[in-house]
């Protein structure tokens, strides 16, 4: 289903009633936090800083699967489960594409402040992923945007000889890399939209399903967040390929849903026309049918 197709998909409406078990949660405490800074505008640790930077635009670390400008603090360990199911047109011959899942597990550690490291498996192509994001400068009275780099390298270990019938592979084929440039702006106390150019380099491609030979792609993504609630917010994103060949398989991928911020835990229940996660993986290879997925993060 191209995105050009669809106007509106449903929105959700959810609330949440959060127990009393998790009220001592350092991260639920650090959402009440969070949220008492937004309505009274002053922060419980610092209300000089508060007066000089804006908040963060982004309350986890991924929008879906596009990155968001939210970096973990230091000393700060996180555990990121996310899982995209089959394709929702399948119907109930594969449950609405319950029966068919990848899953990706990602341990990230901030080693120092603003600067954030992580290590990934997905399931989807046995994807193993490095990748480091680091902020360049907060927004602030005298600066529009929260700016952050992210980088990350990637190794297809699927990848078969059985593939090719006249070439064989080599070490360097599995890599695939990306760089993106995060900049985002908090426009008010319930919206946020960043936008990120972005670099994908694939060092091997199946022409039949490419078009043509595109290693080098130049994207550019768009992502917003509405919070609706204390903790349930809808997020958006879409990125568009400026290096897709017309005649490729594959889409420009989007991806919607909410979040849900409870008992420190935050799910990102999202629908999605990509099956990756990995930056490589959905800007270069979304497919075109939807399907759903979702995300935990869990700090430690």
């Amino acid at each position: 289903m191209h995105i050009k197709k669809i106007t509106l998909l449903f929105f959700f409406l959810l609330t949440i009633q959060t127990s009393s078990l998790f009220a001592q949660d350092d991260l639920l405490d650090e959402l009440d936090d969070y949220s008492n800074e937004e309505t009274t505008g002053k922060s419980k640790n610092d209300k000089k800083a508060q007066n000089k930077f804006e908040l963060p635009a982004f309350k986890t670390l991924k929008i879906g699967n596009l990155q968001s400008t939210k970096i973990g603090d230091k000393g700060e360990l996180y555990l990121i489960v996310s899982h995209r199911f089959g394709p929702l047109k399948d119907g109930f011959d594969t449950f609405l594409g319950l029966d068919q899942a990848n899953t990706k597990i990602e341990l990230l550690y901030s080693f120092w402040e603003g600067t954030q490291f992580s290590l990934s498996r997905e399931s989807f192509e046995k994807t193993v992923a490095l990748a480091v994001k680091s902020r360049f400068t907060k927004q602030s009275d005298s600066f529009p945007f929260n700016l952050v780099g992210y980088a990350t390298a990637n190794i297809n270990t699927e990848l078969s000889n059985s593939r090719f019938t006249n070439y064989t592979l080599q070490d360097g084929d599995r890599m695939s890399y990306a760089v993106q440039l995060l900049a985002s702006h908090r426009f008010s106390k319930r919206f946020s939209f960043q936008f990120a150019p972005t670099y994908v380099r694939e060092n091997l491609q199946i022409l039949e399903e490419t078009g043509a030979a595109n290693h080098n792609q130049f994207a550019m993504g768009f992502g917003g967040r509405l919070k609706l609630s204390k903790r349930v917010s809808l997020n958006a994103e879409y990125v568009h390929n400026f290096n897709r060949d017309e005649n490729s398989i594959f889409y420009n991928p989007y991806t919607f849903g909410v979040d849900i911020e409870t008992g420190g835990h935050v799910f990102q229940l999202l629908f999605t026309n990509a099956q990756s996660s990995n930056e490589p993986g959905y800007i270069s290879n979304a497919g075109g049918d939807i399907a759903f997925g979702f995300n935990i993060v869990r700090v430690f």
